[in-house]
């Protein structure tokens, strides 16, 4: 599905955040990125999505080297992206209109999507009238109705309420059920990234060069929360990024 191969990054040629960087994702796998704060998390993401370029390597998906967004990758991001002027049923609506899908079929998407996200209630309402929760159920309501093979998302409950945060977990566990597509989530939420993803991706601190994938093959269930194992891999993986900071917080010393 997504193979990167070689790939490096920057944003100043002395300070790579990538570095021959390789990875490959089966189709419709569900990979966690986690690691310290500024290891490129969600720069990888943007690269995978197009919206950044790399320095030099490739990334490619379906077999195809991305050279610009695809139109079958979906985005999720933890500031909702909803237009602030138009309600709930047209923000889910705006993907399928750009894309001039005829109005029968955008309507009976849109309103499916509406109520499989829990938010007919609201669908004539704008964004500010909405609560946190409600809004990212809008934009992630807007990604699913495009029907992407590649989903990505970035901190998306990042900004909930642990109550909100832990609704939204179970709900897209349900909805994943039903997907076929390969989902890549960034967070800082060791939890979620558990709970959520079969394998879990460890970055460093730039530059990144051989990545730590850990399996998780109890994932995907709400009911997870409560098994030992769940536990378990939380400790593991803490221990793994606290290790990983310690190691690069250690004085460097020099041999006489």
């Amino acid at each position: 599905m997504v193979q990167i191969e070689s790939l490096s990054f920057c944003y100043q040629p002395v300070s790579p955040i990538f570095l021959d960087f390789d990875w490959n994702i089966a189709r419709g796998e569900r990979w966690a990125i986690v690691g310290p704060t500024g290891c490129g998390k969600t720069t990888l993401l943007y690269l995978m999505a197009g919206l950044y370029l790399p320095s030099s390597g490739k990334i490619s998906i379906n077999g195809e080297v991305l050279r610009k967004p695809r139109a079958s990758t979906g985005l999720i991001l933890q500031e909702y992206g909803l237009l602030p002027w138009k309600t709930v049923f047209q923000n889910v609506a705006l993907g399928l209109m750009v894309r001039r899908i005829e109005s029968r079929k955008v309507n009976k998407t849109t309103l499916r999507w509406i109520s499989l996200l829990g938010i007919d209630s609201v669908a004539d309402r704008y964004p500010a009238e909405l609560s946190g929760g409600q809004r990212q159920r809008a934009a992630i309501a807007r990604t699913l109705a495009l029907d992407p093979d590649l989903l990505l998302m970035d901190e998306p409950f990042g900004s909930l309420d642990a109550l909100t945060r832990e609704e939204l977990q179970n709900m897209t566990l349900d909805l994943w059920q039903s997907l076929s597509s390969t989902i890549v989530l960034v967070t800082h939420n060791i939890e979620e990234a558990v709970l959520l993803c079969e394998k879990i991706m460890l970055l460093r601190r730039p530059p990144n060069i051989n990545p730590v994938t850990v399996e998780n093959p109890g994932s995907g269930f709400p009911e997870y929360r409560n098994n030992p194992g769940f536990v378990s891999k939380c400790q593991q993986i803490r221990k793994m990024i606290e290790h990983i900071k310690e190691d690069e917080d250690r004085p460097v010393t020099m041999r006489q």
